[in-house]
């Protein structure tokens, strides 16, 4: 009897990653492509969305190749991909424009207008204030391309172009998984549907937004032709995939209310699980997001640069590797005798103010180099503990049971127990380098009736540390201290920054 395999595949922003898993989440094989990031004017970040499918091609060939096995043993596929980008295609299923990246802010002018007439109710239907996604992204398109804007039949998703192209979609058959609704400013989040009241308001045309579907639909099977390129079956099942913070949260399986993810890269991002919808309207700095698990959401927010800070400070002033900077890291005390790190050196993302920049704070005479690499961390930990207090005040009745670590900073100890102390919550290491595919492939297994429960599968195919970063009792006073002088500052900083942009 053949093995059945599941096969994810992660359309990621530099990269694209597959993965090749039983569907009890044993690895079986995985490969990556680069993808490139075009720059063809200051301030402007794009991409085409050919690339996302032939590095999809080369990786899915590259994966099976590695597995030495048949094709006929993928059971199953599904994709994830950056999620605040905008893809558009024309009536052939063809690239209408350039996929207009997370990274490019082309869009300012409309998130101000529409955070200006708009913010209240685009907030409160899809669970996210304005800010450089696909509202604002479309609304320059209309009316700063109008000629590339008429060939645009339909706005679409990385994984909705890379699926679309390996089943023979036509333009009339793409759609867009309820992963991504948050992001649109045009859907009703909580009944997963569009929004006519946000269309009409904001003046975009609900012909060209897609279908909207179930993570594990199946949306087609795979063609002859494209079978080729990606080494796979024809006839195999495409699923239609999801955004990949909610694949990760899948992979990670950080599927129950109550349990935290914490992505600890290059940003730094920090998820929930709850069982019902509520809109951040008085902060907006949570954006809420649904999961692919229903009747489960996932509010979350993040920092531009919160590991890409330690990884600025080991390149200008440290030196060395990132185990290094940590011992030092160990050689200071908990709240670094008043000594505070601002981390965002980009402008803050929850809630928006981009005229913020980095800051460190309080430091005098006494304070070393391992005060301010400690800061670094211990100023993620604080931003953290800020969207946690956001959370518990609209969602009150929620127990915290644990926070899940992912990503290249969950390899330090050290980080992992600042975090467990800010936070009041322990803190445990997913023991899988690749969270985004293994949930990508879970979708797949879904889809093809491999697996019945996701979230079980979720939780029974994610292993962690058994051991877990516990918080320490003695240090709750210092760290809460901290964390509210940490606030008073942002308060402070972020009138400063404004005045003098």
């Amino acid at each position: 009897m053949k093995e059945r395999l599941l096969l994810g595949v992660d359309l990621g922003t530099t990269a694209t990653k597959a993965a090749l898993y039983h569907p009890d989440g044993v690895l079986v094989s995985e490969s990556r492509a680069e993808v490139p990031l075009q720059h063809p004017e200051p301030g402007c970040v794009e991409q085409d969305l050919d690339d996302f499918y032939d590095s999809a091609a080369q990786a899915v060939r590259e994966c099976l190749s590695a597995a030495a096995i048949p094709p006929s043993e993928v059971a199953g596929v599904a994709f994830d991909s950056q999620m605040a980008g905008l893809g558009a295609i024309d009536e052939a299923f063809r690239p209408a424009t350039r996929f207009d990246s997370w990274l490019d802010m082309r869009c300012q002018p409309y998130i101000e207008e529409l955070n200006r007439t708009h913010v209240e109710r685009i907030t409160a239907l899809t669970g996210c204030p304005p800010t450089c996604n696909h509202g604002p992204k479309m609304l320059w398109w209309m009316h700063e391309r109008p000629e590339e804007s008429r060939r645009i039949a339909k706005f679409v998703m990385p994984t909705c172009y890379v699926a679309g192209r390996l089943t023979g979609l036509s333009a009339e058959e793409a759609y867009i998984d309820y992963t991504f609704l948050h992001f649109t400013a045009a859907a009703d989040a909580r009944a997963g549907v569009w929004s006519l009241e946000l269309c009409e308001s904001l003046g975009l045309d609900r012909t060209r937004l897609p279908r909207i579907v179930e993570p594990w639909t199946v949306i087609g099977e795979v063609q002859v032709e494209p079978a080729r390129a990606f080494g796979l079956c024809p006839g195999t099942p495409v699923a239609a995939g999801c955004g990949d913070t909610a694949a990760g949260a899948l992979g990670a399986g950080v599927v129950r209310p109550g349990m935290l993810l914490d992505t600890a890269g290059t940003a730094s991002v920090l998820a929930c699980c709850t069982d019902r919808f509520a809109a951040d309207l008085e902060t907006r700095a949570l954006v809420v997001m649904r999961s692919v698990i229903p009747g489960i959401w996932n509010p979350l927010a993040y920092i531009g640069g919160g590991g890409l800070a330690l990884r600025w400070f080991r390149e200008q002033f440290s030196g060395g590797d990132y185990d290094a900077m940590f011992e030092e890291v160990d050689r200071a005390p908990a709240g670094c005798d008043g000594l505070i790190f601002s981390p965002h050196l980009g402008g803050r993302i929850c809630p928006a103010a981009p005229a913020m920049r980095g800051a460190w704070l309080g430091f005098s005479w006494g304070h070393s180099r391992s005060h301010f690499i400690r800061a670094i961390a211990e100023g993620v930990a604080y931003e953290y503990a800020y969207y946690l207090r956001i959370l518990q005040s609209l969602w009150p009745e929620q127990q915290l049971l644990e926070a899940r670590v992912i990503g290249g900073g969950a390899q330090s100890p050290t980080w992992n127990q600042i975090k467990a102390d800010v936070l009041n919550v322990p803190f445990r290491r997913v023991l899988r380098a690749e969270s985004a595919t293994w949930g990508s492939a879970l979708i797949a297994g879904r889809a093809c009736g491999l697996i019945p429960d996701l979230a079980e599968a979720a939780l029974t195919g994610s292993p962690v540390e058994e051991s877990c970063y516990r918080p320490d009792p003695s240090l709750r006073g210092t760290y809460d201290r901290a964390t509210s002088r940490y606030l008073e500052w942002q308060r402070a900083l972020e009138v400063g920054f404004e005045q003098y942009a």
